[in-house]
């Protein structure tokens, strides 16, 4: 998946970015198992990794931030994409200099009650 994201989807890029669920991902110095040194050097050079947060789900940070975007820059007709665009980078300078973040509360325990039909049951006898 690493060739053909660095090789084939994005040749011409020099840095991709990308966002890793901590919890299976390999590190990218799997990628000297699979390719050799040189290859794997230069494709390890061109990514930018980004792990998601080992406590906590990420998918629900990135809908709770999304929603504050809504709530508090996009709450009114915006005329065009500049303008947009410009809204969006001023709502994020204020987010991150103010290190805005998320106060994950949902522990696995809560999960095990909530979510009670996912989890496997172990009968005995």
């Amino acid at each position: 998946m690493i060739r053909e994201l660095v090789d084939e989807q994005y040749p011409g890029a020099d840095k991709i970015v990308l966002v890793m669920d901590n919890l299976n991902a390999p590190r990218l110095s799997s990628l000297y198992e699979a390719f050799a040194p040189e290859e794997a050097r230069r494709r390890i050079e061109r990514l930018e990794v980004h792990y998601t947060p080992k406590r906590g789900s990420w998918l629900n940070m990135a809908e709770i931030e999304l929603s504050a975007l809504s709530t508090l820059c996009l709450d009114r007709r915006i005329g065009d994409e500049p303008e947009l665009r410009a809204e969006v980078a001023a709502w994020e300078q204020r987010r991150n200099s103010t290190k805005c973040r998320v106060d994950w509360r949902f522990t696995a325990e809560d999960a095990r009650v909530k979510l009670k039909r996912l989890y496997p049951t172990i009968q005995t006898g």
